[in-house]
């Protein structure tokens, strides 16, 4: 019998990476002539994986929010790892959003691209490994089948394809 191949799909952010384009926009917002004095600020938290925006109005809030995409693109981060929340009204008349930054597949996105794999109907499995997919075939050609269409898909976060043996 063939000796199986196999790889990984996983959905992981480089936390030094964000944290480098946190600290670039930072500088950036506190230098730009129209963000300077306009009361916007951001905040980092590693721990929780979120960052925080808090501007004067919600304009305001969305041009920080397009300096960080800009940096966080930069940094070679696929912007949809950030999934903004909806604007939240703060104290003195300030709004504020929260971003969470995706580590992992979640379980329902896993089994949706569990039950699409099992849709291609190729000679294949899969297996849910907590926060990634492990592909396994005895073709490789196969494997690259399966790479190819999930490339093609939107799942609403990036995918990664490591640990291809």
């Amino acid at each position: 019998m063939a000796k199986e191949s196999s790889f990984d799909v996983v959905s992981s952010v480089d936390m030094q990476e964000v944290d480098n384009a946190y600290q670039q926009a930072k500088k950036e917002i506190a230098q730009r002539y129209d963000l300077k004095d306009s009361g916007a600020d951001i905040q980092l938290d590693k721990a929780k994986k979120t960052m925080t925006v808090s501007a004067p109005s919600d304009f305001v809030a969305k041009q920080v929010i397009d300096v960080i995409g800009s940096k966080v693109i930069k940094r070679g981060i696929d912007f949809n790892a950030v999934k903004w929340g909806d604007p939240v009204a703060a104290t003195g008349g300030t709004v504020r959003r929260t971003a969470t930054i995706i580590d992992g597949i979640d379980k329902e996105t896993a089994g949706k691209i569990n039950k699409d794999i099992k849709a291609l109907k190729l000679k294949c499995k899969v297996q849910i490994e907590g926060d990634q997919l492990r592909v396994s075939s005895a073709s490789r050609d196969t494997l690259q089948e399966v790479i190819a269409f999930l490339k093609g898909q939107d799942y609403g976060q990036p995918l990664q394809y490591v640990n291809y043996r």
